[in-house]
């Protein structure tokens, strides 16, 4: 099963699902502050953080991998929150497994085929010389000739284990599943939909959620509400996370969840 966090008590429960390279760490502060009203479990996703490496990285696989959790842990069922890679592997287990999920929380992605590519991480991280590296620092200093953008390479060296002086990313899976991470399982999901509540959570400065994606997500998701968080691009979590975690609760408890 998956590793995770938790936090707090009290149904309905909320599960937190991180985007590609990242980890429950990740969401550690809003995690404990979503706890002050429930139980909140943050998952590490298969080949990330400390949970288990797989070959396969599917959002169906994903998706029975969080169908597992719930079970296990919350046996009423989970209000789910997803951003980017965790978003559509939300959504696919709303879409396989609808009697685990109360309510939907998508941020930042719809249930479409992108056209970019996260493989020039996985490149920059592979290429990166561990046996050289003493602190984070020295990483940093590194990986800035090969991503220049501070906040992203903060983001991926947070799953830099320095002591160990390796990864805690199964970067040869994720490479070879690119293809599969920036798309979408069309033909599974084909005729399949979620009729519990949903919000679709944009950046608005972000262009991941297109009117493409909004088709493609009233499609499966015919009650889904879009809202979009001022001032923000992808990753608005992170960007803005009092902004983020209020219009998560404000639509929490605008559903009054039993």
């Amino acid at each position: 099963m998956l590793n995770f966090d938790t936090y707090g008590a009290g149904d309905p429960a909320l599960m937190i699902v991180h985007g590609l390279y990242g980890s429950a760490r990740n969401w550690g502060v809003i995690s404990r502050r979503m706890a002050d009203s429930r139980r909140v479990i943050a998952v590490d996703q298969r080949n990330h953080g400390e949970s288990p490496w797989f070959d396969a990285h599917g959002y169906l696989d994903m998706a029975q991998d969080l169908a597992e959790v719930i079970e296990a842990e919350m046996p009423n069922g989970a209000i789910v929150l997803g951003h980017s890679m965790g978003g559509k592997a939300a959504m696919a287990l709303a879409l396989t497994r609808p009697e685990l999920v109360k309510g939907l929380v998508v941020a930042d992605i719809a249930p479409v085929t992108y056209a970019h590519s996260q493989i020039q991480y996985v490149d920059a991280m592979r290429g990166l010389d561990l046996s050289s590296i003493e602190t984070r620092g020295d990483a940093n200093r590194l990986l800035s000739d090969i991503v220049p953008e501070e906040g992203v390479r903060a983001f991926l060296l947070q799953s830099l284990d320095i002591k160990e002086k390796r990864w805690r990313l199964n970067l040869d899976v994720l490479g070879a599943e690119m293809t599969g991470i920036t798309g979408w399982p069309h033909e599974p999901m084909e005729g399949r939909s979620y009729d519990g509540p949903v919000l679709s959570l944009a950046g608005a400065n972000s262009d991941y959620v297109t009117t493409e994606g909004r088709e493609a997500t009233k499609a499966y998701f015919p009650a889904a509400k879009f809202f979009k968080i001022p001032g923000v691009g992808h990753w608005l979590h992170a960007e803005k996370p009092r902004e983020f975690e209020a219009a998560v609760r404000t639509w929490i408890d605008a559903q009054a969840f039993s």
